[in-house]
């Protein structure tokens, strides 16, 4: 009797068998993990190349928005390093950006938002420690172009017409556009947009006139309440 080896199954070919592999879940799963870690790293990577580069121009922009509401006579000091945090009741926790000559307080800013026609407008606001407008700048909005867009200096003279102003001028109800009784200008075709805007810089004077007496003391790096 004559024995017979088992037959050996057929062997599969590498070609085959990578092939088998591509169509297989394992596979897809590898080549996204691959994929997510290559991201991952490309990202990591670009982040730290231009972390310092950002951080530089977010300072230089600041820096250039400040100049144009505290003018450079005011102050000696590096006006994005030297700030003081409010925590108001009705604002929240609000950035003060500190002028000084000296030692002493000769101005503050800090950015308050309104909300126009088309979303938040930021504010910055300069003022004398008497409370006097230096001047008000808007940093960021997503008016309308052509319309609502002239509440940029690059774009209309309007933003200046708050320089000298201050609680008392003009009094409680002429902080408003003209169309609702106050001495502002709108625009034609958006008057929201103004309107969010001298709401915004009216709030901060009153937001200053509450805390006075702390901001124009300096305490260092304190709170001011």
């Amino acid at each position: 009797m004559t024995e017979t080896s088992p037959t050996a199954p057929p062997r599969t070919s590498g070609p085959a068998r990578f092939a088998a592999l591509r169509h297989s879940p394992a596979w897809h799963g590898l080549l996204l993990a691959g994929f997510t870690l290559a991201t991952a790293l490309i990202l990591s990577y670009s982040h730290d190349l231009t972390r310092d580069a950002i951080a530089d121009r977010q300072t230089e922009d600041l820096l250039a928005s400040l100049a144009q509401v505290i003018p450079a006579q005011l102050h000696d000091n590096d006006l994005s390093a030297d700030t003081r945090t409010l925590a108001d009741a009705t604002e929240g926790a609000v950035p003060v950006h500190l002028a000084l000559r000296g030692g002493e307080v000769t101005g503050v800013a800090f950015v308050l938002t309104g909300y126009g026609y088309s979303g938040a407008i930021r504010v910055l606001i300069g003022l004398a420690p008497d409370g006097t407008l230096l001047g008000a700048r808007v940093l960021s909005h997503t008016e309308t172009p052509g319309l609502g867009d002239k509440i940029e200096i690059a774009k209309h003279d309007w933003i200046e017409g708050f320089a000298g102003r201050s609680l008392t001028d003009p009094g409680p109800e002429g902080w408003k556009v003209k169309k609702d009784g106050g001495v502002f200008d709108q625009f034609s075709g958006a008057t929201i947009t103004p309107r969010a805007v001298v709401g915004a810089v009216h709030r901060g004077l009153a937001l200053f006139e509450r805390h006075r007496d702390a901001l124009v003391t300096p305490t260092g790096d304190k709170e001011a309440e």
